[in-house]
C-alpha cells in the first residue's frame, strides 16, 4: 500500500522537480529535499531487503528522476498485481460447478493454492526487483560516487597502515635500541664505581658490545623506514639486494624507463621485499621470480614461486599489509595460489610518469 501511495505521488513530484531545475533553483531545496527524504527511506528499505547497506548517491539528479519515473509504474503496479490475483481467487470461489464432490473440492483447493503460491512468488520477485532498482538508481552508481568511495576506503587503509608502522617503530625502539642503551649506561655506571682495573676493562668491553648492538638495531630500524640501498641503487638494485637475502634462487627482471616517484618507489620495494619474505617463510619453494614492467599507464609487479601454494590474503598474513600499502596509491593486489602451487602475486599501481 505504501508503494502504491508513493508511486502515485511520484509523477507530480517528478514534474515539480523538473520545473524547479529549469528555474535554476537550489537542487537541495523544495522538491529536491522531498526527493532526498523519499530516496533515503527507499535506500534504507532496499538495504533491509537486500541484506546490505545501500549508500547515498549523488543527490536528486537524473538517477533520482529515473527512479521516480520507474517507481510511478512499479509502485501502483505491485498493488494492481495483488488485486488481479485476489480477483482470480474470488473467481475460483464463485465458479459454478455442474456437480459437487470430493474431486471438485480437491481441484478447486489445488487451484487456489497454486494461485496463492504464484502470488507469493510474484510478491517476492517484485520486492527484490524494486529493491535492486533502488540500489542501482539511488545508490552510488555513478563513476564519481564510486571513486569517492574508493578514495575513502584507500585513505582509511593508508591511515591504518601508517598507524601500524608507527607502533612497530615505537616497539622496536623500546625493545631494541632503548633497552641496549639503558644496559650501556648501567654497565658504565658499574665501571665508574669499580676500583679493579680488570673489572673496569671487562665492563667497558661489555658496554662497547652493547653500544654496537644498539647501533645495529638503529640501522635496521632506519632500513625498515627507508632502505639506504633504495636511495643509492634505485628500485632495481634494492629488489636485487632483497632477492640475495633469500635462501632460494630468485630471478629478478626489471625494465623501467625511469625511476618512479620516491613514495611509489618505496611502496613497490616494500611490496616486493615482503612478498619475498613470505616466500622464504611459508612456501617451501625451490625458486622464485620478481618481474617489474610498465603496463597500460601503470606499473605491474609480479612475484611468484614454485612452492606449495595455498596463500590466503584473509588469513592475516603479510599479504594484507601489502594490499593496504598499495591501496594508498590506488594499487591492486591479485593473489593466485592454488593448493600445490605455484603462487603468483600480481600488483598493479597507476603511474603517470
Amino acid at each position: 500500500m505504501i508503494d502504491a501511495v508513493t508511486g502515485l505521488a511520484a509523477p507530480p513530484l517528478l514534474a515539480a522537480l523538473g520545473v524547479w531545475t529549469l528555474l535554476g533553483r537550489d537542487a537541495g531545496a523544495g522538491p529536491g529535499r522531498a526527493v532526498r527524504v523519499l530516496a533515503a527511506r527507499r535506500r534504507a528499505w532496499a538495504g533491509r531487503v537486500l541484506g546490505r547497506e545501500v549508500p547515498a548517491g549523488d543527490g536528486p539528479g537524473w538517477h533520482a528522476a529515473a527512479w521516480l519515473a520507474a517507481h510511478a509504474v512499479a509502485g501502483p503496479g505491485a498493488l494492481a498485481v495483488v488485486c488481479v490475483i485476489g480477483s482470480a481467487v474470488s473467481t475460483l470461489f464463485a465458479l459454478p460447478t455442474a456437480r459437487t464432490g470430493g474431486e471438485i473440492t480437491l481441484a478447486l483447493s489445488l487451484a487456489i493454492l497454486a494461485v496463492i503460491a504464484v502470488a507469493a512468488a510474484t510478491a517476492v520477485l517484485l520486492r527484490s526487483a524494486q529493491a535492486r532498482l533502488a540500489e542501482v538508481l539511488l545508490g552510488p552508481g555513478t563513476a564519481r560516487a564510486r571513486r569517492i568511495r574508493e578514495l575513502t576506503e584507500s585513505r582509511a587503509a593508508a591511515a591504518g597502515a601508517q598507524a601500524a608502522e608507527l607502533r612497530r617503530i615505537e616497539r622496536d625502539l623500546h625493545d631494541g635500541a632503548q633497552a641496549r642503551l639503558v644496559a650501556v649506561r648501567m654497565t658504565l655506571g658499574l665501571a665508574r664505581g669499580s676500583h679493579d682495573p680488570d673489572q673496569v676493562r671487562a665492563l667497558v668491553d661489555e658496554a662497547w658490545e652493547s653500544a654496537g648492538q644498539a647501533l645495529t638495531d638503529l640501522r635496521d630500524l632506519v632500513r625498515g623506514v627507508h632502505p639506504p640501498v633504495l636511495a643509492d641503487r634505485g628500485l632495481e638494485g634494492a629488489i636485487r639486494a632483497a632477492a640475495l637475502m633469500c635462501p632460494m634462487p630468485v630471478e629478478v627482471d626489471v625494465e623501467l624507463p625511469r625511476r618512479p616517484d620516491a613514495p611509489l618507489e618505496s611502496a613497490l620495494y616494500f611490496a616486493a621485499a615482503e612478498s619475498l619474505t613470505n616466500v622464504t617463510r611459508h612456501s617451501d619453494a625451490g625458486r622464485a621470480w620478481v618481474h617489474l614492467r610498465r603496463r597500460d599507464g601503470g606499473l605491474r609487479l609480479t612475484v611468484g614461486d614454485d612452492g606449495r601454494g595455498g596463500a590466503d590474503p584473509s588469513a592475516g598474513s603479510g599479504l594484507l599489509g601489502i594490499g593496504r600499502r598499495l591501496s594508498a596509491f590506488d594499487g591492486t593486489l591479485d593473489v593466485r595460489s592454488p593448493a600445490g602451487g605455484p603462487t603468483v602475486l600480481t600488483m598493479e599501481v597507476p603511474c603517470a610518469s
